[in-house]
């Protein structure tokens, strides 16, 4: 464990220094074409900012505004309990899993598995080898499944990267066994266009069904060619987890020629993302229903038929939305939350130059029955503390927190930290806990900070790019009939009935 500053209560304040406009625009401009939203192969580099910008994050961190450099700050209703750093892999970690007293967690590099039995102590059990970004991660009784969205060589854990433009390079789902979670052992793995930047499951007793998420297709790129306005679904059997194969490819934007359809983008809507593909999808299995993030559109879907999964609305936010990135359904399926990930992960964007509407949280009530349901949006919902120039910060990662009669959400910002809110009413969300390092740098904006953060069995569990696998406990009779509630096992994207 890293001994880390003494944490002291941040004292909430809108007089940060914002963000030089000039600056801010060249950052979220200069998000490459291929494997984004998310930092990843290709991410944002350590950049340098203005001296003046530099200054003003230094008066910020002395006035008490900001934390220090990586000082620990959180609301008094939060713990940080643990944090194992990263050990082996050097790469960003990213998305988390969980099974019994077992935590998963993906990094650019791998995978690792790691013992929370004793929340306070974890202990890291298994660390595997298999390069391919982003190493999205989830899990299935003795399954593992593992994204892969960057072009390799081969489909091997020893691959090499390797230019899409070659027919050979490979990128798609990976299986492993996890039986022995000391061993894991990989057993298959499909190829899907355009790769596996994201992925969802939807279980079945005899099969497991993977929702692929993918996008930025390419003339140039034999497995990735417009127009690629779907998903892929893959069909893995529990029993032969080697006969794993693409069953579908839905449509889920139907349009002519290669620009198909879904939100054009800019010009017509200028800073918007181009749909071309879906970026994550949440399904929600006990209402036979699915939210996608679909890069300009949100989409709510049915997924009676797993195999052929059904639009039922589509929406656009031409205003303040730039990336349609995650989805969030509240427990009584009348909500959902999506999450817009301005600058891909790699900007300073929870400023005052940016403002508290976009790369925010947007809360919509779902509103009709069967298939005349229809989002309707209420509210946005973005962290009330400014973040210095140096730090990338958006809406990212999220879960929710089991509370009858409430809606309370836990989520990731990256170096904006974690924040725990209240969107009960879809009108007037609120924070009502936080978590959050200062600044990796005062004079570079430096990638990192939490991924994702879970809400799991009475913990709460973020893993953060930079610093590695941390476990906080939050303590509020708003939450605490949480703890009343155990899980065998979780995958955000497969949202659970947790009163079932």
């Amino acid at each position: 464990m890293t001994l880390l500053n003494e944490p002291r209560r941040r004292r909430r304040s809108a007089g940060v220094a914002a963000a030089a406009a000039g600056l801010l625009a060249a950052l979220l401009t200069a998000v490459p074409a291929a494997a984004t939203p998310d930092p990843g192969d290709g991410a944002v580099p350590h950049q340098e900012v203005p001296r003046s910008a530099q200054a003003q994050v230094r008066a910020a961190i002395a006035d008490g505004e900001i934390p220090g450099q990586d000082e620990i700050v959180h609301s008094d209703n939060i713990e940080h309990v643990a944090n194992i750093p990263k050990e082996a892999f050097t790469g960003f970690n990213s998305d988390l899993a969980f099974q019994g007293k077992y935590a998963f967690a993906g990094n650019y590099d791998g995978f690792r598995i790691f013992d929370i039995s004793n929340p306070r102590a974890p202990r890291t059990v298994a660390q595997v080898l298999c390069p391919g970004s982003q190493n999205d991660i989830s899990v299935s009784g003795n399954l593992l499944f593992l994204s892969t969205d960057s072009s390799r060589s081969d489909s091997s854990c020893n691959s090499t990267t390797q230019p899409a433009t070659e027919k050979s390079s490979w990128e798609g789902m990976k299986v492993f066994d996890i039986s022995d979670k000391t061993n894991p052992k990989y057993v298959a793995a499909v190829e899907t266009a355009c790769g596996s930047h994201t992925h969802a499951l939807v279980p079945e007793r005899k099969n497991v069904y993977i929702y692929v998420s993918s996008y930025s297709p390419n003339v140039t790129f034999p497995d990735c060619q417009p127009p690629h306005d779907g998903i892929s679904v893959i069909k893995v059997p529990r029993k032969a987890p080697e006969e794993a194969a693409v069953v579908n490819f839905p449509v889920l934007f139907p349009g002519e020629g290669q620009d198909g359809g879904g939100n054009p983008g800019s010009p017509t809507n200028p800073g918007v993302a181009k749909t071309t593909g879906c970026h994550d999808i949440t399904v929600l299995p006990s209402k036979d229903l699915a939210a996608g993030a679909c890069m300009g559109d949100g989409i709510l879907f049915s997924i009676k038929d797993p195999e052929h999964p059904k639009v039922i609305d589509q929406v656009e936010d031409n205003v303040n939305f730039a990336f349609w990135h995650s989805a969030t359904f509240n427990q009584k399926a009348n909500k959902v939350v999506f999450t817009d990930e301005l600058g891909g992960g790699g900007a300073a964007t929870c400023n005052a130059t940016v403002g508290p509407n976009r790369g925010a949280d947007g809360i919509y009530d779902i509103v009709g029955k069967g298939e005349k349901r229809e989002l309707v949006f209420k509210s946005y919902y973005k962290i009330p503390r400014h973040q210095a120039d140096t730090e990338n910060c958006v809406a990212h990662n999220g879960s929710l927190i089991p509370v009858k009669g409430k809606d309370l959400m836990v989520q990731a910002w990256y170096q904006g930290g974690v924040s725990v809110w209240d969107f009960t009413d879809s009108a007037h969300p609120e924070e009502i806990a936080y978590f959050e390092r200062g600044p990796l740098s005062t004079g570079t904006l430096s990638v990192g900070g939490s991924w994702s953060a879970y809400y799991y069995n009475g913990y709460i569990y973020s893993n953060d790019i930079a610093k590695g696998f941390d476990v906080l406990k939050i303590t509020d009779r708003r939450t605490d009939s949480a703890k009343r509630v155990h899980l065998r096992e979780l995958n955000v994207q497969t949202q659970p009935d947790y009163f079932d």
